[in-house]
C-alpha cells in the first residue's frame, strides 16, 4: 500500500511540475533575453494573461489547441508592443509601465470574459499527447515524464536553442551589448533601440505562450487571473538563472514542483494541513532568492542607462 502511495505521489508530483513548470519556463527564457538586451519587462504578468484569454479565446472558436497558441502568442506580443513603444522608444520607468500594464490587462481580460461567458467557464477538450517510445514504458516517471503534449518537447528544445544562441552566436553577443554596452553599440553601428524593441517582443511572444499552456493545456479553461503571479516568478528565474537557460528551465521545474505540491500530497494521503502545504512555494521563493539571490548580479536592465541621441 506504501508503495503504491509512493507511486501515486511521484507521479502526481512529476506530472505537477511539468504542467506548472512550462509556464514559468516559457516566461523566464523571454524575461532572459529582455534582461539580456537592457529591458527590465515588469509587465510579463499582463502578457501572460492576455496570452492566456487570447489563446483560449482563439482555441475555443476554432476548436484547434494550435491555433490557440498563435493566438496567445499575439495577445503577448500586442502588449509587448505597448510596453516597447512607452519604455524602449519613449524611455519611460519601466517598472511604473509594467506594473500600469499588467493591472490595465487584469481588468480588460476579466471585463471582456465576463461579457462573453457571463458566469459560466467552457472548457476545452483534452488535448493530445505524444509517447516517446520506450521511455513512456518506464514505471511511474514514464508516462509522467515522456507522454506529454508536443508543446512541452518544443518548450525544452528552445532552451537549447538560446543557450546556443546566447554563447555561439553574433547576435548574443549584440544582445550582451544592447544591455551592458549600448553607447558602444551604437557606435559600432547597431541599431539599440531597435535590438530591445525585438527582445521585448519576443518575451511578450514567449510570455503569452505560456499564457495559453497555462490556459489550454493545465487548466483546459480561462479563469481571470488565473496567471496568479507566474510572471513574477519568471522574472525571478530571468535574474537567479544569469544568463543561463539551462538554469531557468532548473528552476521552472522546482516551482512547478513546489505549486503542484499541494495535489500531490493530497492524492498520497497526506495529513498536513493545506494552508501549510501552500505556503510551501512562496516559502521556496523566499528561501532561493535569500540564499542564491544574494550572490546574484543585477540584470543588465537595472543598471544601465542609455543616451536620448542614441539611435
Amino acid at each position: 500500500m506504501e508503495a503504491l502511495l509512493t507511486a501515486a505521489f511521484l507521479s502526481s508530483l512529476l506530472t505537477g511540475a511539468i504542467v506548472a513548470g512550462i509556464p514559468l519556463l516559457l516566461a523566464g527564457l523571454g524575461e532572459q533575453m529582455s534582461e539580456k538586451a537592457g529591458v527590465l519587462n515588469i509587465g510579463i504578468e499582463g502578457m501572460m494573461l492576455a496570452g492566456a484569454y487570447l489563446g483560449f479565446l482563439t482555441a475555443w472558436t476554432s476548436s484547434s489547441i494550435w491555433l490557440g497558441f498563435l493566438g496567445g502568442i499575439a495577445g503577448g506580443i500586442l502588449v509587448a508592443a505597448l510596453m516597447a513603444l512607452l519604455c524602449v522608444v519613449l524611455r519611460l520607468n519601466q517598472i511604473v509601465i509594467g506594473i500600469a500594464l499588467t493591472l490595465g490587462v487584469e481588468g480588460m481580460t476579466a471585463l471582456l470574459h465576463h461579457f462573453q461567458f457571463s458566469r459560466t467557464y467552457p472548457r476545452l477538450p483534452a488535448p493530445d499527447r505524444v509517447d516517446l517510445p520506450f521511455l513512456t514504458d518506464i514505471p511511474v516517471l514514464g508516462p509522467s515524464l515522456f507522454g506529454r503534449h508536443p508543446l512541452v518537447y518544443l518548450a525544452l528544445i528552445s532552451v537549447l536553442v538560446l543557450a546556443f544562441l546566447y554563447r555561439r552566436t553574433n547576435l548574443g553577443l549584440t544582445l550582451r551589448a544592447a544591455g551592458e554596452k549600448p553607447a558602444a553599440l551604437d557606435v559600432a553601428g547597431g541599431h539599440v533601440i531597435a535590438i530591445r524593441s525585438a527582445a521585448v517582443l519576443f518575451t511578450g511572444g514567449m510570455a503569452g505562450l505560456g499564457g495559453a499552456y497555462m490556459a489550454n493545456i493545465g487548466a483546459g479553461l480561462f479563469i481571470p487571473y488565473m496567471t496568479g503571479g507566474a510572471g513574477f516568478i519568471g522574472i525571478v528565474l530571468a535574474m537567479l538563472a544569469r544568463g543561463r537557460p539551462l538554469w531557468v528551465l532548473a528552476g521552472a521545474l522546482i516551482f512547478g514542483a513546489a505549486l503542484s505540491l499541494t495535489t500531490a500530497l493530497q492524492v498520497a494521503g497526506s495529513n498536513i494541513p493545506t494552508d501549510v502545504i501552500q505556503m510551501l512555494p512562496f516559502a521556496a521563493v523566499m528561501l532561493v532568492l535569500v540564499i542564491w539571490g544574494r550572490r546574484a548580479r543585477l540584470p543588465a536592465a537595472l543598471g544601465v542607462g542609455y543616451e536620448r541621441g542614441a539611435r
